[in-house]
């Protein structure tokens, strides 16, 4: 949490849109993700977590997969939450925005009995998941034509 903005599990009404309003911001117009990719049947059940500015403002926005959901993510897993789609307004980065996204996906995934944390990284970003404990493994593959790694952080 800061002074200029919070993070909150995404339940309130309109919570929703305006994580889909950040996402098609950053993946569809900002990196061309095609929008079919970019929204699917996993929005319906995933916990959606929302940055918002004092007044309002939609910062940024990340999501959890768990049980089922999850499990084609994590190897099958249960005990593994899945975060995905994190994603802040250009405007917002290097704020801290980010980093904070990641904790509160990690509070949910901790509420929800989790042991650990996976996700899909694009390699640009290795670092900055680097940094708050996540480690890569596995080879690199393409999602969404962009290259990616595998990553875990234990909870």
């Amino acid at each position: 949490m800061s002074d200029t903005y919070s993070v909150r599990e995404a339940v309130a009404e309109g919570d929703r849109e305006s994580c889909f309003a950040v996402r098609r911001e950053v993946f569809v117009e900002e990196q061309g993700v095609p929008q079919e990719l970019e929204y699917d049947t996993y929005d319906a059940t995933a916990v959606h977590v929302l940055a918002v500015r004092a007044d309002g403002v939609p910062l940024g926005t990340g999501r959890l997969l768990h049980g089922a959901d999850a499990a084609g993510k994590t190897g099958g897993d249960a005990s593994v939450g899945s975060l995905g789609r994190l994603a802040v307004n250009q405007a917002a980065r290097g704020l801290g925005v980010g980093a904070a996204l990641v904790r509160g996906i990690e509070d949910a995934a901790r509420e929800r009995g989790l042991s650990a944390v996976d996700l899909h990284a694009q390699t640009h970003a290795l670092g900055f998941y680097e940094r708050l404990g996540y480690v890569a493994y596995g080879p690199e593959f393409p999602d969404a034509g962009m290259p990616h790694r595998a990553m875990r952080r234990t909870l």
